[in-house]
């Protein structure tokens, strides 16, 4: 076993835990929507991936840590047996906190003394570099989740406070050509992906042009301003239905105030700032910016395409481990493409041409969500760094807002 992936298991499993070591007990059971998980059982769900997955299958007399924690903490595996409904993940106070933590602590100590045993096989090399990514997505998802639960709040909590912030102005937005062709994407398989970024296959584009950086809130404004919630020419069928039917006038997180709009985000409640990255939107919501612009949005071929041209600067952004827990401003022209917002794409979520799921239970990870959602590109501000990449594809159904979700334009020639 290579040192390297014994850290990046070690510091993947303590970064989740130094994620809600600030919370008290009570915020780590609440489950408001069926989106939503609580953050207590992300702690656990995790583990059991690696329990269950890996501890199983190759630690000889392996003994589950409890009997019922596959029914507890199992996602969405059919193959894995009968599980807890996703709905009802916060209807059980038990076990308490402490006992999962025990419970991480157990499992960790049992993968690594699994990983430092000498020859390890390739397959199990796979597993648990999945076993690790999987717990990044966990740790966004943790950081969403948590916000949804205290954005109900009345009293609005702070995760994280930030002093002295700088509100720069945002940079002029400019556009970025690519050219007709044929394009390769998808990921070569030469390091860890998903299986629904492969194969590497070809692509043609016809010649278009797409926005240096991400919507921002002042622009959005002007939409909401201009009536851009009450004009029906806007919105896509279904979109104008979910409006209406939940009483949509905002992104998530606004609320009119005494003058202005204000915003909940993990830094406090507080005034927007036009400069800053729009987030919170749903497709329906993207989607119909755009067609009031006149423009549209990227396809998610267009997208991995001018990123891989133009996406220079990506280490720069802003991720997970910047702390910040919310957008920043994007500043001096930087054209970076990863970080910040996942941006919501026009393409239906399918398999690429060829596209082969995982071999046995890990086969459910992907493939069997190709329906009725979405893609997304580019990861957010609750994203770790070495997790993402331009082929990257997240899904999510089209009315969903509660993760980071915005949105850059795109436009023909």
């Amino acid at each position: 076993m290579t040192t390297s992936l014994v850290n990046k298991f070690i510091a993947t499993r303590e970064l989740t835990l130094k994620l809600v070591e600030q919370l008290n007990p009570e915020d780590t059971v609440v489950q408001p929507i069926v989106d939503v998980s609580p953050p207590k059982w992300h702690l656990a769900h995790t583990t059991w991936f690696f329990e269950n997955f890996i501890l199983k299958k190759y630690r000889t007399n392996f003994k589950p840590y409890h009997p019922l924690y596959d029914y507890l903490f199992n996602s969405y595996y059919q193959s894995q047996g009968t599980r807890v409904a996703r709905d009802m993940r916060g209807y059980h106070p038990r076990p308490l906190l402490k006992e999962i933590i025990a419970y991480r602590q157990t499992v960790d100590a049992q993968m690594l003394e699994l990983m430092r045993s000498g020859s390890i096989s390739d397959e199990l090399l796979e597993l648990i570099e999945l076993g690790i990514n999987h717990e990044q997505q966990h740790q966004e998802l943790l950081i969403t989740d948590l916000k949804y639960i205290w954005g109900l709040s009345p009293l609005f909590p702070v995760y994280k406070e930030l002093k002295n912030q700088e509100s720069p102005r945002s940079a002029p937005l400019s556009w970025l050509s690519i050219n007709e062709g044929i394009y390769e994407i998808g990921e070569l398989g030469t390091s860890f992906h998903f299986d629904n970024e492969s194969p590497r296959h070809n692509t043609f584009l016809h010649r278009f042009e797409i926005a240096s950086r991400p919507v921002n809130v002042g622009e959005y404004l002007d939409f909401m301003e201009d009536g851009g919630y009450k004009e029906w020419r806007h919105w896509l069928h279904e979109g104008w239905q979910w409006l209406n039917s939940n009483q949509i006038e905002a992104p998530l997180y606004w609320q009119r105030g005494d003058s202005t709009w204000l915003m909940y985000t993990l830094n406090g409640l507080r005034e927007l700032n036009r400069e800053e990255i729009l987030t919170h939107i749903s497709f329906y919501e993207a989607d119909a910016f755009a067609r009031w612009k006149g423009l549209r949005l990227p396809t998610e071929q267009e997208w991995e395409v001018a990123a891989g041209v133009y996406g220079s600067n990506d280490s720069s952004n802003n991720f997970l481990d910047n702390q910040l827990f919310h957008p920043s401003i994007v500043t001096q022209g930087n054209k970076a493409f990863l970080g910040e917002v996942w941006e919501w794409t026009n393409s239906a979520y399918l398999p690429y041409p060829k596209f082969k799921p995982w071999e046995g239970s890990v086969g459910e990870y992907n493939g069997k969500f190709m329906v009725n959602q979405m893609v997304l590109r580019g990861g957010s501000c609750a994203t770790p760094k070495n997790h993402i990449r331009a082929t990257y594809r997240n899904f999510f159904h089209p009315h969903l807002r509660w993760q980071f979700t915005g949105a850059r334009l795109a436009r023909d020639l």
